[in-house]
């Protein structure tokens, strides 16, 4: 693949991040570490929230409905972060970021649109009464608190709309500055709170999101608009110019996102079936944040792509084969030898049968660390060469596959306990990055990977 490489013509060739002579390793990786270490806070805000409502009379109550709250909002999220991926692949001129911003004010109002149903009308009472199935007397709570989840995800779609031109404009140290900037934020309001004793349900922790996001999208608006404005009216043969190719671009991204939704709650739910179920739930549910905040430094692979392919593909071959292993050494160094019992014992305070079944988890999670950084990758490419419809198929194997070794190892070896969450991820990801590899190999004449037979 990397030898081919090089002759490789791309619809990013005009990217303007890719225009500044020649890069380095070092270069990719000033534009790399910023937007890991971003993605590496976020873990931040949530220990604000829950740390804010934990002072709450009834903080059991409270954090209750915030987490009820942020499981609907999670779903009404999907389509505003792909607005990230799609404006740093597509926008390199004023026409493309126009034809980006008309599609993102759609995904606005549909989210205003679905935010009103919930909150002022009957339809939220029956979504978390009798879809998610939650107690009479917490739904006006709930629905309280997403007066201010409806608002997180619109200020999330502009905030992913400038990322977009932040990151391909080479300037991702304003990602990690509006992520500081947020924490910053939402840290005051939680201290405000509390100390006026106002932490009255869990609507404070959804206001706290809210407002950090507000913050978050503030700052990427203030440089993102700076940047839009030097970019050129319009890049010859670029071919977006409408809303239309942006959403043929954007729709197959949004609809596998959706494909994969039942893996997470289905694994909760049969690892109730499993021998010693507590312990299944606990220890899954604690390696899990643990292994989140692992890979949430290399969640951006695709952007080193999608920026750097087109003008160094070989230096990009030579940076995936450094980080594309580093997630799984790493996991694999920690918790294959006692600094892993330290972290979970020292750090966390894991004690009694919980620390060594964490532990059991979390060498299981190291399969999956080895995997997910060349599926990023070659969803890069798929993004590169607009190839977006290739993500419904390779969900769909990713949900098969899944839910398959799920329900067999649940049936024949539900001994296992929580080590059979991971091992489900790990056996869903290597079906994705099957198929995902299968389509570059297929398209390798068209984006230029295949060498003609010597002598034609």
């Amino acid at each position: 693949m990397g030898e081919a490489a090089a002759a490789v013509t791309t619809p990013n060739a005009s990217a303007p991040g890719t225009k500044s002579g020649n890069p380095t390793m070092s270069s990719l990786m000033r534009f790399f570490i910023p937007l890991g270490f971003a993605a590496c806070l976020v873990s931040i805000t949530h220990s604000i929230i829950h740390s804010t409502l934990s002072k709450a009379s009834n903080p059991e109550i409270a954090i209750a409905a915030y987490a009820l709250g942020a499981s609907l909002f999670g779903l009404t999220e999907r389509p505003a972060v792909l607005v990230r991926q799609t404006c740093s692949a597509l926008v390199r001129d004023r026409v493309s970021f126009r034809a980006m911003s008309g599609v993102t004010w759609i995904l606005i109002g549909a989210t205003v649109a679905f935010g009103a149903l919930i909150c002022y009308t009957p339809v939220g009472a029956f979504v978390f009464r009798d879809v998610y199935g939650v107690d009479v007397s917490l739904v006006p709570a709930i629905v309280s608190g997403y007066q201010f989840f409806m608002w997180v995800s619109v200020f999330s779609a502009l905030r992913c709309l400038y990322h977009g031109v932040i990151i391909s404009q080479m300037r991702t140290k304003w990602v990690t500055i509006g992520m500081i900037v947020r924490l910053a934020g939402m840290f005051a309001l939680s201290q405000y709170f509390i100390r006026t004793d106002t932490v009255t349900g869990g609507w404070v922790g959804a206001f706290i999101f809210a407002a950090g996001m507000l913050i978050e999208a503030g700052v990427c608006y203030w440089e993102g608009r700076s940047l839009t404005r030097k970019l050129p009216e319009r890049v010859e043969d670029h071919g977006i110019t409408s809303k239309r190719h942006i959403f043929g671009f954007y729709r197959p991204l949004l609809y596998s996102s959706f494909i994969v939704i039942a893996v997470a709650p289905a694994t909760n739910a049969l690892l109730g079936k499993t021998l010693d179920v507590e312990l299944s739930i606990a220890s899954f549910a604690v390696a899990s944040s643990v292994f989140g905040v692992i890979m949430s430094v290399f969640t951006y692979i695709h952007q080193i792509v999608l920026n750097f392919y087109p003008t160094s593909p070989r230096l990009v071959f030579r940076f995936q084969r450094f980080v594309g292993f580093a997630p799984g050494l790493l996991t694999a160094a920690i918790f294959f030898t006692p600094a892993g019992a330290f972290l979970l014992d020292e750090v966390m305070g894991l004690t009694g049968r919980l620390l060594p079944a964490t532990l059991d988890v979390m060498k299981v999670y190291a399969l999956l660390a080895l995997v997910l950084p060349w599926v990023d990758f070659g969803n890069g490419f798929l993004m590169l060469f607009r190839r977006t419809h290739v993500f419904m198929w390779s969900q769909a194997a990713n949900t098969a596959a899944s839910l398959t070794v799920l329900v067999s190892l649940v049936f024949f070896l539900p001994e296992w306990n929580g080590v059979i969450g991971p091992l489900v991820l790990t056996a869903g990801s290597a079906a994705e990055l099957a198929v995902v590899a299968t389509a570059l190999y297929r398209a390798r004449w068209d984006i230029g990977w295949a060498r003609p037979a010597r002598g034609k």
